[in-house]
């Protein structure tokens, strides 16, 4: 019987990535989506389309309601406009939302524990690290340490991209066959991406350094 592992699947770029590489490491993945009120919630019906697909366990849970306790970040908030530019400049940390990936996490160890599956499969990158705290090795490293004592059976948190790029997870992608154009990074939930939003940004130069043209269509 394969292993089971919790997958968080936003349906971006970078989750779809881990999802497929849980899948070819002959794992069984429960890919676990939160719709937290953020505006792009296209990903949300990505992510769907992806795991029916691949005939992958899904869920999707609303838990839009913590926006009447966290606030400020252009990704929940339409009256503070999305950034646009890239990830190193000042004003994509309007993209912050607080503590976002401690409550994700925390609802994913429990999903885990639930169904005794031994890991969470969490899609951080080195390219978040600048801006996102959430996203860095030491947090991780920490809410294991809390995972371990928190329930009696051990869930790990597992960051396969944790010290990579989003330049080396297309790579990786790409040589696993992926198909980009069933993803959904854009920051703005507009029928095409906008193309200038940190997210797009940094995603059109992971498709540049890999010497492939990104298959998602971008307004003009």
């Amino acid at each position: 019987m394969n292993k089971k592992v919790v997958v968080i699947y936003s349906g971006g770029m970078d989750s779809y990535t881990v999802l497929h590489k849980a899948i070819q490491q002959g794992l069984t993945p429960y890919a676990l989506t939160f719709d937290y009120g953020q505006r792009h919630i296209k990903e949300i019906d990505v992510a769907r389309s992806v795991c029916k697909e691949l005939g992958v366990e899904h869920k999707v849970i609303d838990i839009s309601a913590i926006n009447e306790l966290i606030g400020g970040s252009s990704l929940t908030d339409d009256s503070i406009d999305v950034a646009l530019g890239h990830y190193q400049e000042e004003n994509m940390f309007t993209t912050v939302v607080p503590n976002r990936n401690m409550i994700l996490l925390s609802l994913a160890i429990g999903y885990a524990v639930s169904i005794k599956a031994e890991k969470v499969y969490y899609g951080a990158h080195s390219g978040d690290h600048a801006i996102y705290p959430d996203c860095r090795p030491e947090f991780v490293e920490k809410m294991n340490d809390v995972a371990a004592i928190a329930n009696y059976e051990k869930t790990e948190i597992f960051s396969p991209y944790l010290n990579s790029d989003k330049i080396g997870i297309l790579k990786d992608g790409l040589a696993m066959g992926l198909d980009y154009g069933k993803t959904w990074t854009c920051y703005n939930g507009r029928e095409k991406a906008c193309g200038e939003c940190g997210s797009c940004v940094e995603r059109l130069e992971a498709f540049a350094a890999n010497g492939v043209t990104d298959p998602v269509p971008y307004e003009d």
